[in-house]
């Protein structure tokens, strides 16, 4: 029999309206560092060479690999007070004894005796269980997004949530289950959503490890950075074809990355004479 505890991916994605561009990298960073952080606090254990982390227009998100079903089971050990003081001569028991007992929910026979460097006292010893991480992850998904770098919040509707765009959809997966739960006053649940214009409606998620394949079906490339990535040979590719060569400055690179969910670059043409209109007027 093994003694490895049972695992599970889990994976959180936030649905948004469109995030502001020039920010999306450095929510993405932030929601899952601070996530992993949390994680770690908590005593649950993941894969973190297998993480993989998704930024888009309309979505931030984190998939972990073999996330722990719980803490594990932690040994407590409180001292009491010397058995001196705990017991009169005739073993009757002190008010403090009695007090110490009961504030670690026992009776005195439960309680042990213990050396110490000024004299036996009472000890209570017990294994406390570790807390599943459907009943942790709330939380430490809530507390991973209050710490977002945003400058600003907004409301949106009736609600009084408030985060940098309206939030539209919650995914929260561990394994086949949702993770019952309300973040940013929105349910969690297992339905996200394809490219807004060429794939709108909800799409079902079976399990987190499906979650990829179900967007680039639909017309989303989760991936920052291939997203990025196909981009440039995109645009390279139209370069060459047209015999010139593309300039492609970082900022703008990452500013088109956060920008569109399925790039598809395309060659234009305008008019020579546009070109003696003053570069400040462009």
């Amino acid at each position: 029999m093994s003694n490895h505890p049972p695992v599970n991916d889990f994976l959180v994605e936030i649905g948004t309206e469109e995030l502001p561009p020039k920010a999306l990298k450095h929510l993405l960073k932030s929601f899952s560092s601070t996530l992993y952080r949390e994680l770690d606090a908590a005593g649950l254990a993941h894969n973190r060479a297998e993480a993989r982390i998704y930024a888009s227009p309309r979505r931030l998100a984190v998939l972990l690999s073999d996330l722990v079903a719980a803490q594990a089971d932690r040994a407590v050990e409180k001292q009491g007070p010397f058995v001196a003081q705990a017991f009169a001569a005739d073993g009757t028991p002190s008010p403090a004894a009695q007090g110490f007992a009961k504030s670690n929910g026992v009776t005195l026979e439960q309680l042990e005796r213990a050396p110490s460097e000024k004299g036996e006292r009472l000890v209570f010893r017990a294994t406390e269980k570790g807390r599943s991480a459907v009943e942790l992850l709330p939380a430490l998904v809530e507390k991973a997004l209050q710490e977002l770098p945003i400058p600003k919040r907004m409301r949106w509707g009736a609600r009084r949530a408030e985060f940098v765009r309206p939030v539209h959809w919650l995914v929260m997966l561990y394994g086949s289950e949702v993770v019952d739960c309300e973040i940013l006053e929105q349910k969690a649940g297992r339905n996200t959503r394809g490219h807004r214009f060429h794939a709108a409606g909800e799409l079902t998620l079976a399990k987190p490890s499906d979650y990829s394949a179900v967007l680039r079906n639909h017309f989303v490339e989760p991936c920052f950075k291939v997203r990025r990535d196909k981009i440039v040979a995109q645009v390279e590719k139209l370069a060459e074809s047209l015999a010139g060569k593309a300039e492609i400055e970082r900022d703008w690179r990452d500013e088109v990355t956060a920008l569109v969910e399925w790039p598809v670059a395309l060659a234009g043409r305008f008019e020579q004479r546009f070109l003696q209109v003053p570069q400040e007027a462009l």
